[in-house]
């Protein structure tokens, strides 16, 4: 109860410090940061430094970086991500600019959709009673943002037919099937609020915070893949610009 009251308050908190205490508003945004990031590390996600944008590319300085600001500082970032406090508070501080991912199929996955579609799932979900977990958008309002929906993790199933990669959208023979869906589980990440994203794009953040309890995603799923085919079926031949933020 505590840590959902803290993470509330943060969100009703003032972005900005008086007028000309730019000292003042760096530290808010500091505190505000970490604030965000501690929040996740309480619900159970486990996290780790990412790379952050530098202009329109990517502090990694790899010459053509495909995800730029994106993608997790290690190439062990499986077994860095932490749910340790101190840790985590320690990266806060000591990498301000940095980005931070969280992985999946361990405590929870992530079920992510083009931020439209996520839009109306979201409308009838909520109308509909369904329970809700976080929720998180990233690059809405520039044609190709993403709408994250954090579900409960299933796990490593006994059969592994039964197990689902993250990327149901990226062979053709899904398409119709799931329609602009990845379900991001074992082996995948997801960038985390307030991550930001090169350029003038908008940052990642929460729609519904970590605090909420993360529901089963079968109970999501149907209302997803549906809000997915209209959004599909609105877009010629089928194309759209997704913008990724997770592996």
């Amino acid at each position: 109860m505590e840590r959902k009251s803290r993470f509330s308050q943060w969100l009703r908190r003032p972005k900005s410090g008086s007028d000309g205490d730019e000292t003042d508003t760096g530290s808010a945004a500091a505190r505000g940061r970490e604030d965000l990031l501690l929040a996740a590390v309480d619900a159970g996600f486990p996290i780790a430094p990412a790379a952050h944008p530098s202009g329109y590319g990517c502090s990694c300085e790899r010459i053509g970086c495909p995800t730029p600001g994106r993608h997790p500082v290690s190439f062990g970032w499986q077994t860095v991500a932490t749910t340790d406090r101190d840790k985590v508070a320690a990266w806060v501080r000591t990498l301000p600019q940095a980005n931070f991912i969280t992985a999946t199929g361990i405590a929870h996955d992530v079920l992510d959709v083009p931020a439209e579609a996520g839009r109306t799932a979201l409308e009838r979900l909520e109308a509909a009673s369904v329970e809700l977990g976080p929720v998180s958008l990233s690059g809405a309002g520039i044609g190709d943002g993403r709408m994250l929906f954090y579900t409960a993790t299933r796990g490593t199933p006994d059969d592994e037919d039964e197990w689902w990669p993250c990327e149901l959208d990226c062979h053709p023979e899904t398409l119709d099937e799931h329609p602009g869906l990845r379900w991001h589980c074992r082996g995948s990440y997801v960038l985390l609020p307030p991550s930001r994203l090169p350029g003038d794009r908008p940052a990642v953040s929460w729609l519904r915070g970590p605090e909420r309890p993360l529901p089963d995603p079968l109970t999501l799923l149907e209302t997803l893949t549906d809000a997915c085919a209209e959004f599909i079926g609105r877009t010629p031949d089928h194309e759209t610009t997704a913008w990724p933020i997770g592996r």
